[in-house]
């Protein structure tokens, strides 16, 4: 089922973008992550030029995003309140990320960042994970992390912070200006990356700011709705990149995918999930690595404006 991605300017095979938003909207259902940090290197894989498959990313993670918000919703596994924080944030790292993202094509290097980033990215994430997944199974040890394992509270940083509200569904009683800057350095990631930024907020939300593990991930999905939001119309206005044939296709799968994956969370070990993800992650940095270092058959390209 050729399509032709008019943005883009080349045809794909429809029926393998579907599959893909499919299973980013799983991963997003599953551990509260956009899954664009897998979708867009998975898209620049199969040929789809950096700059369109990250503006293209943001707006596909919108449609899992919205989907996994009305699941964990109804579970009551949304905190709100410090979500529209972090939204706040969001939206002007998303302002900050446009203004480096224009600087970075006017000089021709856009491409060339966003592969370093994901490379950096994506070996970073996936060896945590793989590392937290095997101690979990028990292959690894975790003597020396047992005592701060049993104290998961906020950061002492975070503590000394000034203005403290009461997050109450959250139960926590710290300053905003945490889960703003927070909000501050997804928001920069997702313009430049097309990507959600779930992979980030989770863990921090846990380790860093002490929010109740029951409304991380819905709370994740709430901050990266709003945020992939305004990146995409962002991206229309200012860059042009956002080819909106890819992002349906994309979004048919992921909507879908987002109910599996909530159901899958359910049910499923968490360190069976992990382990898997993080040899799926690692191994797309490895991809990104070679692409990065191998010369391609075509040193030249030619590339429509």
């Amino acid at each position: 089922m050729d399509v032709y991605l008019p943005i883009a300017n080349l045809a794909v095979d429809g029926l393998v973008i579907i599959l893909l938003g499919l299973a980013t909207g799983i991963l997003s259902g599953v551990f509260g992550v956009g899954g664009g940090f897998l979708t867009t290197p998975l898209l620049i894989f199969y040929g789809i030029p950096p700059t369109v498959a990250a503006a293209s990313a943001a707006t596909q993670v919108t449609g899992a995003s919205v989907s996994g918000v009305f699941a964990h919703s109804r579970n009551q596994g949304v905190d709100y309140q410090i979500g529209l924080v972090t939204v706040a944030g969001g939206m002007l790292g998303a302002l900050v990320g446009a203004g480096l993202f224009n600087a970075l094509a006017s000089i021709g290097q856009i491409d060339t960042v966003i592969n370093i980033l994901y490379v950096l990215l994506l070996g970073t994430i996936g060896g945590l994970m793989l590392q937290e997944a095997l101690q979990s199974l028990g292959v690894l040890s975790t003597d020396g992390d047992k005592g701060r394992a049993a104290k998961r509270r906020h950061h002492p940083w975070i503590a000394a912070l000034p203005y403290r509200w009461r997050f109450y569904r959250s139960g926590l009683y710290i300053s905003p200006i945490a889960p703003l800057i927070l909000g501050l350095l997804v928001g920069i990631l997702t313009m430049l990356m097309g990507v959600g930024g779930g992979f980030m907020m989770v863990p921090a939300m846990l380790y860093i700011l002490g929010m109740s593990a029951k409304v991380v991930v819905g709370t994740s999905l709430f901050n990266i709705l709003f945020i992939t939001m305004l990146v995409t119309m962002v991206h229309a206005f200012t860059t042009r990149a956002v080819d909106i044939v890819l992002a349906g296709l994309l979004l048919l799968g992921s909507v879908t995918g987002a109910q599996f994956g909530t159901r899958i969370a359910q049910f499923a070990k968490p360190e069976h999930l992990r382990l898997a993800l993080g040899m799926i992650v690692v191994a797309i940095a490895l991809r990104m690595v070679y692409g990065l270092t191998v010369t391609p058959d075509e040193v030249y390209s030619v590339v429509p404006l």
